[in-house]
């Protein structure tokens, strides 16, 4: 139970931040939602990971109306799931600078735990889908994050829930230089998130599922 907790913490806390503003730009790198240690995550790859989770809904909820509630539940969809791929970055390079590791048994292990709580491997991807936005591909990829938040917690002789956990992010974060298309916002060091941009006029328009998200 304590880990699912953790779980869920660590991913409604990545999704549900509302850090302060900095400033960023990203005119230097065209077709990059987002630059991580000069590494950049494209719009075309962001736009990918929302259709997994728009083909998800779709599968899920085939009623037209239906759809069209859960697409309304998550209209922020584009900008979260930009945050948990830098945030992803974010907390792999603080754990391998921890010397922190997970194998493929832990995550098998933990996503059987969680499978059993939530009544089978369909209950588990449901819950991730509906309450986190994850596709059901991307459940495995999302427990080794939590693994990885979890035992460079305990490194650090904390928990995800307290400061010393995110000081260690936002020293990760200013390394890694981050630096977001203005579109989908910015990126705030000290709170390790994506943080809206003062721009109301700007639309993020995606090819989910042929639905324009708003900013």
């Amino acid at each position: 139970m304590h880990r699912r907790r953790t779980a869920l913490v660590l991913t409604a806390a990545i999704a549900a931040a509302a850090p302060l503003l900095t400033a960023c730009g990203n005119d230097a790198h065209p077709g990059a939602a987002a630059v991580v240690d000069g590494r950049r995550i494209t719009v075309a790859q962001l736009e990918d990971r929302v259709d997994e989770v728009r083909a998800a809904q779709r599968a899920a909820v085939p009623d037209e109306q239906q759809y069209e509630q859960a697409i309304a539940r998550t209209g922020g969809l584009t900008r979260d799931t930009l945050q948990s791929m830098v945030l992803d970055r974010v907390l792999h390079r603080a754990a391998q600078d921890a010397g922190v590791t997970v194998t493929r048994k832990e995550i098998q292990r933990m996503r059987a735990a969680l499978e059993q709580q939530a009544g089978g491997a369909e209950g588990l991807e449901t819950v991730w889908l509906q309450q986190y936005g994850i596709a059901p591909q991307r459940v495995d990829d999302n427990l080794r994050l939590q693994l990885e938040a979890q035992k460079l917690a305990e490194h650090l002789g904390t928990d995800t829930g307290q400061p010393a956990f995110w000081k260690a992010l936002s020293k990760t974060s200013e390394e890694l230089d981050i630096d977001l298309n203005p579109r989908y916002g910015t990126w705030d060091v000290e709170k390790s998130s994506r943080a809206d941009a003062k721009t109301p006029w700007v639309r993020e328009v995606t090819g989910a599922a042929g639905a324009p998200l708003t900013a």
